[in-house]
């Protein structure tokens, strides 16, 4: 008990740091779309995923996962059925910090596509994990 009270801001710390990782854990139970980059990873080497990047030609420019395909979220909508042949593979959907990737996966999965994950974090917990990036263009 002496240590705790003598290490009050550390024990504190511990704490909420730990209730954030629970808290994080528990609350991606419910999202089975969203895949880490080690996840990803695993399903473009394992199952052939393919990777949509939704970000504008500017971001995707400055550096992407190899091998993703492009299809800006401005025009997402209008081209969404480019992916059609891809129907029966997974399909990782990425952009900077994965809120437009969300949005396309609900497009795709309106037109009913099934193996569609969200890229957690983004390019920028992808980059994060050390994964590779590319400049050029697919």
């Amino acid at each position: 008990m002496e240590f705790l009270q003598q290490n009050l801001a550390w024990a504190a710390l511990a704490a909420v740091s730990g209730g954030w990782l629970l808290f994080d854990f528990v609350r991606n139970q419910g999202n089975k779309t969203l895949v880490s980059p080690t996840e990803a990873t695993m399903l473009i080497n394992r199952e052939d995923a393919i990777v949509v990047d939704v970000r504008d030609q500017g971001e995707y420019g400055k550096g992407h996962i190899p091998n993703a395909r492009h299809l800006p979220m401005a025009e997402f909508a209008r081209r969404a059925t480019e992916l059609d042949k891809f129907k029966n593979r997974p399909i990782i959907l990425c952009c900077a910090t994965g809120a437009r990737s969300g949005s396309a996966l609900a497009t795709l999965k309106k037109a009913g596509f099934e193996k569609l994950y969200n890229l957690r974090g983004g390019l920028i917990e992808w980059e994060k994990a050390g994964q590779p990036v590319s400049k050029k263009r697919k």
